[in-house]
């Protein structure tokens, strides 16, 4: 990188003036990546970005639908919202999560709809087709045709090579030319989280669109893509998943809707929701509450991806499933206690997920046929449209009939990403109380042979007196130390506490109180750490 020394020299005349960093404004003047790199970025000087092969989904918190914000909070925000009164809107919301249709004369109108979500998959290319595929959704629900994109990037190009974007936005042209529409604009931002979506206009006779809330009793439900897209995204970014499991799911997010678009309006479909982030139960129940009507789902029935048995036995649960349940749960009843066990699928937030189609009994098993015959082999029937009774509410969810567990693992999830790192012995409990020796943290970067010795010498010397016991007594703080290599997940460091803490004679209890306030603070990949490290020392 060539330094323009005066360009350099004017910027940071003016951000000291200020007293402000004028590219980072909650920084002083020199800032943090000045002082450690020799890099001004206010005056145009860049990092060099990473242009080695990159995993996306380590760079979100959450990945695919499971980053939309709850049903719940979104329903309470909207909820304050002036309603559409123009005329030519014949379905739409201020935000909602389908997609708006807006007459524009006598027989044609516009279906609108856009959807944006961060990566749920490593692979650039492939995230922006599932992205593509994910966003003329809501137009193929409403049985439309789409028309024409406009893409939406967030990206953090000050890290990353731009060709992670341009393969983003390659796999997404891809997949909207195979539905027939084309990309003709768009907007990119400068985000730290990856994020990709698109706007899709479509078009559809004004008195033919397959609206959501129009199921009627006595009428099949039909999904038409196995469910399990969150679990098996968290898990691949919890190191979890095998590549082949990820493969088969990744090309089902990639699929588009448009077959089963074509087929359920051949068929006169009375109704249809495409399943995304509020899982199967959030956009069963919105369905059923429009309907007027309630709905009896078996449980055995769902198709679902080979790894979710094993999900479910591990609990590898994302927490947008714990979201989705706060929402769904008041409205869905298992019928018998076995049930239980399968309602996380219910809940569990799909990216790019099938349709769920309401349509009479009989066209609805010629549709399931169809769908066959197309290659969409998971296309099946999960249950039927009731009437609601004297007193029940109209939204109410009834499932039945467990899922079977095979005796045999199919082998998706894997115990374990890669082989444990070697760690020392547990300490003794003399030992225990001075144990800043055993943490990994005393390892600072090397520095060189005469800095690196004494900043670790004055480490080492800082972790044991903290350590000691002062107003706070040896075991309360080695129970800190527990709690802070769980948050931070540091895999050595928590290894070697758990072990001076049972020295000490701590009990699992108390471990696992201290565990838990760890776990309230980093959620579910947490708490899976914290498993995964007890399961290892047979605690």
């Amino acid at each position: 990188m060539t330094v323009n020394i005066e360009r350099r020299k004017v910027v940071m005349a003016r951000s000291r003036k200020l007293g402000h960093c004028i590219c980072n404004p909650q920084e002083g003047c020199p800032c943090g990546v000045f002082e450690q790199h020799n890099v001004c970025p206010c005056a145009g000087e860049r990092m060099p970005v990473r242009s080695e092969a990159v995993a996306l989904t380590q760079h979100v918190r959450k990945a695919g639908c499971a980053s939309k914000i709850g049903q719940a909070d979104l329903h309470r925000i909207l909820s304050v919202l002036p309603p559409v009164t123009d005329p030519n809107v014949l379905l739409g919301a201020a935000a909602g999560d389908d997609a708006g249709v807006y007459r524009i004369d006598d027989r044609w109108a516009l279906v609108q709809t856009v959807d944006v979500f961060t990566p749920c998959v490593d692979d650039a290319r492939l995230f922006g087709q599932i992205a593509a595929a994910n966003s003329v959704s809501d137009v193929y629900a409403m049985g439309a045709r789409p028309l024409t994109a406009l893409s939406i990037v967030g990206f953090p190009i000050d890290e990353l090579d731009g060709r992670f974007m341009q393969e983003m936005l390659q796999g997404g042209i891809e997949k909207l030319q195979e539905a027939g529409c084309s990309l003709i604009g768009g907007h990119s931002i400068n985000d730290q989280e990856i994020k990709c979506g698109f706007a899709v206009t479509g078009l559809i006779d004004s008195g033919a669109a397959v609206e959501r809330d129009r199921a009627r009793a006595g009428d099949a439900l039909v999904l038409t893509k196995p469910l399990g897209t969150g679990m098996v995204a968290f898990g691949a970014q919890i190191g979890r998943i095998s590549a082949d499991c990820l493969a088969e799911v990744g090309a089902a997010m990639a699929e588009l809707n448009k077959d089963a678009a074509e087929l359920m309006v051949e068929r006169g479909a009375h109704a249809c929701t495409d399943v995304t982030g509020f899982g199967l139960a959030g956009h069963l129940v919105e369905m059923m509450r429009g309907s007027g009507a309630r709905a009896e789902i078996d449980l055995s029935a769902l198709p679902v991806f080979s790894a979710v048995d094993e999900c479910l036995e591990h609990e590898i649960l994302g927490g947008a499933i714990e979201r989705n349940r706060e929402y769904s749960m008041a409205w869905v009843e298992a019928a018998e206690p076995a049930a239980e066990r399968d309602l996380p699928i219910l809940y569990d937030p799909q990216t790019s997920g099938g349709l769920l189609i309401a349509l009479e009994e009989e066209a609805a098993a010629g549709l399931v046929q169809a769908m066959h015959d197309r290659g969409h082999p998971s296309t099946a029937v999960i249950g039927r449209v009731v009437e609601a009774g004297d007193g029940e509410h109209a939204s109410r969810v009834v499932v039945s009939n467990p899922r079977p567990r095979s005796s045999a693992a199919s082998g998706a999830v894997l115990a374990r990403p890669e082989p444990p790192a070697p760690r020392p012995a547990a300490p003794s409990p003399a030992a225990a109380a001075h144990s800043a020796e055993a943490a990994c943290c005393d390892s600072p970067p090397d520095l060189g042979p005469e800095d690196g010795q004494r900043v670790g010498d004055l480490f080492v010397a800082f972790m044991k007196k903290a350590n000691q016991p002062g107003a706070i007594d040896a075991r309360a703080k080695k129970l800190m130390a527990v709690a802070l290599s769980i948050a931070l997940r540091c895999e050595t460091c928590l290894g070697n506490h758990l072990e001076g803490a049972l020295a000490m004679g701590i009990s699992r209890a108390e471990i696992d109180e201290a565990a838990d306030l760890a776990v309230e603070f980093g959620g579910c990949p947490a708490l899976m750490f914290y498993r995964e490290a007890c399961r290892e020392l047979g605690i």
